[in-house]
This record gives C-alpha cells, structure tokens and sequence, in this order.
C-alpha cells in the first residue's frame, strides 16, 4: 500500500489500466472519498444507479501515489465494484 499521506484533494484516481476512476475528495480513515461529481458512476461496468453519491474506495486498493494521480492495483471497472456507498440518513 502506498503513503496515504501523499494523496491530496482533486488528485485523480485512476485504475491499474489507465481508466479514470474518480477524484480525490480526501482521506477519510483507511479510505479515499471521491467528489460526488465524479465518483466513477459512468465507467463501464459499473452497476446501479450512482449518480449523486459520496463513493468511497480502500486504501488497500492504492497501489502507487505519482503526482497528480492515485494509482490503484485494480482495474477500474474491478475497483468500482469494491467502492462503497456514503449511506444516506
């Protein structure tokens, strides 16, 4: 796992393929929040509707932190299926 501490706000999360994930909206534990305007909700494969949502995705997942971009060891189609959804109250 990669240092946690280098993951900023608007870094992009993207999956071990290359394909765009999300956007940093910070660290909150042992996971990444993603922008709810970009959560990754329109990759393919992903299932449900997302849109408008907080997802959240396992710091266990980061594989490499490199300027800008959070590198995950998953695919971003895998990865999406790992994220878990801010539950509404």
């Amino acid at each position: 796992m990669a240092d946690a501490s280098a993951i900023r706000e608007h870094m992009e999360v993207i999956g071990a393929d290359g394909v765009h994930v999300g956007t940093v909206d910070h660290v909150e534990g042992d996971r990444i929040k993603l922008t709810k305007k970009d959560s990754g909700a329109d990759i393919e494969g992903a299932q449900g509707s997302h849109a408008g949502h907080h997802h959240f995705i396992s710091l266990g997942l980061v594989a490499d932190v490199e300027g800008d971009q959070v590198r995950l060891s998953a695919n971003a189609d895998v990865a999406v299926t790992f994220e878990e959804e801010e539950s509404q109250a």
